[in-house]
């Protein structure tokens, strides 16, 4: 029985730490070897992080990355690694580095090279024309890279063709809710449509408004999961792959010998690159498999809040913060965003601050300090009432008569902004902003006020999500840890007396659904209109969409959880006649 033992090391890379990413890459090979590997493979852009951006613009950069490649290739003895990297020849090149026993065999140049949503890799990088396979004593595999493997007729058909038992795709693949499964579904088509064995690793962690899940797989020649990867951890699977088997099920499958003749004109040059005559001697190191296979069965809100988790803490520490500071306000939002720092960071590492004025209520300063005391954070009260009237006094002779408004009440909100910033300022904290995709959406919120921060976790969580966020961290702890209250009572600004969300804007249930199908799904106001929504309603959330933008532009980063989030995923200009 032929067997190769494939480990794959879904780690947590850094745009530009090379330092950092090399030491993780060739800890990984090191552990490969000790698990009796005869194949390592580590993510996508391992070795630069991703995505790089506009630092692939700069030929120091992609130097740098060469010369942490050389030392990735020497540390390889004994086995092979595929690690990715940025190539140089007439262009760059999104590449995967074949390396063996110490030296670099071949390059594979990715194919496909998305250019939607949030990738720009027509931007930077040549696409490869070519797909080999690499012939490893009685082995023939085939490497690949993320979107390559998403189309049914790319790379991963043609290298099944040619003779490849195994794909191997290494991965960048950024999360998004429900995302998993679907790739899971994409990768078990793949491998059972070309009875192949595919191992698919998948890099983990946060980078500016990306989350990575993790949740590396490898799968049989009929689709199965064999091992899994965990979810937003770093991890190391290993799995034996029995290609006899692959070679048994393509000789029962006679359909095969026609589409390689079909496919011949369209195929891919896949030439054939011997790695190595005969095997690595890695049995005597092989033992019992510990790879998990369990599927993760989470909740949506589960699987969300992870997701939080991870690009929060990865966020504020790779950007070289150890502590947050929040306003916590009494309501659900700056409710949420602190368990979610408490989380990421530990308690010791997060401040909260309530500053009430003459619209705060009683039951938001009990809760805000009952929440403070749950979570064992940090708690100050800082009264913002005397500097608030000394505003309006200064400002009496320029506003006159006009009556009280919203300028009156993002004064407040500003002076709120004010305080968190010389906190952060004084002790070195990033602040975190606390509003939702919902408020941002319609402009709900006040910038330089309650938008200031250094990163908005929730700006791509929608209202209603939030509740449900909420009432998760409440059913795991089997406790109230967010008081019933703030979940229950009708939301509110306090920024002026008896206000209520639901005063300007519409229910949260029937503003998600619309923006939802506008934002997300790019419907237009007839479309939304015929889903049975009120022609008033959409029009208005159509136009607060739209003119408010501007404000979007000037909004902090925060973690993309929606299929369309707004920043680098949703980009529409802030100068537009266009509505709806």
């Amino acid at each position: 029985m032929t067997t190769t033992r494939i480990a794959l090391a879904q780690i947590n890379s850094t745009v530009g730490d090379f330092e950092g990413n090399t030491t993780r890459i060739i800890s990984s090979i090191e552990r490969g070897r000790e698990a009796g590997a005869d194949i390592i493979a580590v993510p996508e852009l391992s070795l630069t992080g991703y995505p790089p951006e506009d630092l692939l613009l700069k030929p120091q950069f992609i130097n740098a990355n060469l010369k942490a490649l050389d030392r990735v290739v020497s540390a390889t003895s004994g086995i092979i690694a595929i690690v990715g990297f940025v190539d140089r020849a007439t262009d760059i090149h999104n590449a995967a580095a074949v390396i063996c026993d110490g030296e670099l065999k071949a390059v594979y140049h990715k194919n496909y090279l998305p250019n939607y949503s949030v990738f720009d890799e027509y931007r930077y990088f040549d696409a490869g024309v070519t797909a080999p396979i690499f012939e490893y004593g009685d082995l023939l595999f085939g490497v690949n890279i993320c979107e390559d493997i998403w189309y049914p007729g790319g790379p991963t058909r043609s290298q099944a063709l040619a003779g490849a038992q195994i794909i191997i795709n290494i991965s960048a693949s950024p999360y998004h809710c429900g995302k998993g499964r679907d790739r899971e579904r994409m990768m078990a088509t793949r491998a059972e449509d070309n009875a192949v064995a595919v191992a698919y690793v998948n890099l983990v962690g946060g980078q500016d408004e990306l989350v990575f899940d993790g949740q590396s797989m490898i799968f049989d020649e009929r689709g199965r999961v064999v091992a899994r990867g965990r979810l937003f951890e770093e991890d190391f699977i290993v799995a034996d792959i029995n290609a006899e088997r692959v070679f048994k099920e393509r000789l029962h499958d006679p359909r095969r010998r026609q589409e390689r003749i079909g496919a011949f004109s369209d195929m891919l040059e896949c030439e054939r690159i011997v790695l190595r005559s005969e095997r690595f001697d890695n049995l005597a190191a092989r033992g019992a498999l510990v790879s998990s296979i369990e599927t993760p069965d989470l909740s949506i809100a589960e699987e969300v809040y992870r997701a939080l988790v991870v690009g929060t803490r990865d966020y504020v520490h790779k950007n070289g913060f150890r502590s947050v500071v929040i306003g916590l306000s009494g309501g659900i939002d700056s409710a949420l965003t602190a368990c979610v720092a408490v989380d990421a960071l530990g308690a010791d590492h997060v401040t909260c601050v309530f500053m009430p004025t003459r619209y705060s209520s009683t039951e938001s300063g009990r809760d805000a300090a009952q929440l403070a005391q749950n979570l064992g954070v940090a708690w100050h009260v800082v009264p913002i009432e005397e500097t608030f009237e000394e505003y309006l006094k200064m400002m009496r002779p320029i506003f006159g008569d006009v009556p009280m408004g919203v300028a009156e009440e993002n004064i407040q909100a500003r002076i709120r902004g004010n305080i968190l910033m010389a906190l952060s300022n004084k002790f070195g904290a990033m602040v975190l902003s606390t509003g939702n995709k919902s408020e941002i959406s319609v402009g709900y919120c006040t910038l330089y006020g309650d938008m200031a921060g250094g990163f908005a976790m929730l700006k791509d969580v929608p209202k209603t999500l939030v509740y449900d966020l909420s009432n998760y961290i409440n059913r795991r702890a089997s406790m109230q840890v967010i008081p019933e209250y703030i979940i229950t009572r009708p939301p509110s600004a306090e920024l002026r007396d008896d206000q209520k969300d639901s005063d300007t804007l519409p229910p949260y249930e029937i503003l998600d659904a619309i923006l939802e199908l506008y934002v997300e799904e790019d419907c237009s106001s007839e479309d939304i209109i015929a889903e049975g929504f009120d022609e008033k309603t959409v029009k208005w959330v159509i136009r607060q969409v739209d003119i408010n933008e501007y404000k979007r532009r000037q909004a902090a980063p925060g973690i993309k959880i929606t299929p369309r989030a707004f920043g680098r995923d949703r980009r529409m200009p802030i100068t537009s006649k266009f509505h709806g």
